[in-house]
């Protein structure tokens, strides 16, 4: 009886904490909606955009043009395209780079003048290893690695996002975001993740 119970009160539990719950990640729900609302600020159907380690932005706007990369095929901290172009896009993928300020270099090779970069990272979110995870920047750190690869701090823009609800929802599992549970408020002292967009002259 005790176990039928116990079954029964975890259905529930399942089914009521799963209400209204998206597919998308609770870390990253202001990030992305941050991110796309400045892509679609800069006119997506004049540019030439290159993703790395991500295919779901051509399929998020019209570009101009849009090419996808990944590992191990292209390892942006060795690899260059010929090709030049208007943004580069590299969501959630410089924790994972031995050589972040290699990758750097690379992608800001690619621009063309006026070109822009846009980078997202985790901050206190626990360590995933696809297949490695080196580094964490806070919005100061990122935007210090941004000078220091060559753009000017006029031209970085740098926010961060996340509460300490979701870090401690994030400590062992990856949770979906659920308007009906989850907070959006943004507490300064508790990053989830950091973003930034610079621009070359």
């Amino acid at each position: 009886m005790y176990r039928k119970l116990k079954s029964l009160v975890w259905r529930v539990a399942r089914t009521v904490f799963n209400v209204g719950r998206t597919e998308q990640h609770w870390a990253r729900v202001v990030m992305d909606q941050n991110i796309e609302q400045t892509v679609r600020s800069l006119f997506p159907a004049e540019l030439e955009v290159l993703e790395i380690s991500g295919d779901k932005w051509a399929t998020k706007c019209t570009f101009k043009g849009c090419q996808s990369v990944s590992f191990p095929q292209f390892d942006i901290c060795r690899d260059r395209l010929e090709s030049k172009f208007d943004l580069i896009i590299a969501e959630q993928v410089f924790e994972h780079l031995l050589e972040p300020a290699a990758a750097l270099k690379n992608m800001r090779a690619m621009l063309r003048p006026g070109g822009r970069v846009i980078i997202s990272t985790p901050f206190l979110l626990k360590i995933h290893n696809h297949p490695i995870d080196c580094y964490r920047w806070s919005a100061l750190g990122l935007r210090q690695f941004l000078r220091s690869g060559g753009f000017a701090d006029g031209d970085i823009s740098v926010k961060a996002w996340g509460n300490r609800a979701c870090v401690r929802a994030n400590l062992d599992r990856w949770v979906r975001y659920s308007p009906i549970f989850h907070s959006l408020k943004n507490e300064g002292d508790f990053p989830v993740v950091v973003w930034a967009i610079a621009k070359i002259d």
